[in-house]
């Protein structure tokens, strides 16, 4: 099992950035490749960001593509979502995950966060 804890979201102006931290906990967190996902109300769950195994291979929806930064530090089990020049789509809560495959796709992920909150005022 691994256990993800999100943390790093609030409420900030439409221009402004903020930093979404995920620590994970229980198992070998290098093992894991690491995505960020959201979820805005009434919508399905999206894709925003993923990080291979060491971090060295990265992709981004086409949305976020340029704004956003996804990193990791593997001595922390720690991966972070560096949000920049936020708009109010960008309004979801968001959700970090764990899986052994590098990849888009939400059910290629075994172990998810709680979610924390991001909202963006115009």
């Amino acid at each position: 099992q691994v256990q993800l804890v999100e943390s790093g979201g609030g409420l900030v102006q439409a221009g402004g950035s903020l930093r979404l931290s995920c620590t994970a906990s229980g198992r070998t967190f290098s093992n894991y490749a690491m995505g960020w996902f959201r979820q805005a109300p009434g919508k399905e769950r999206e894709f925003v960001a993923a990080i291979g195994k060491s971090g060295g291979n990265t992709h981004y929806a086409d949305s976020v593509k340029g704004r956003f930064t996804i990193s990791r530090d593997n001595a922390k089990n720690t991966v972070y979502l560096q949000m920049n020049s936020l708009k109010p789509e960008d309004t979801a809560v968001y959700y970090c995950a764990a899986g052994r495959l590098y990849d888009t796709i939400a059910t290629s992920y075994d172990y998810w966060g709680q979610g924390t909150q991001v909202t963006v005022s115009s």
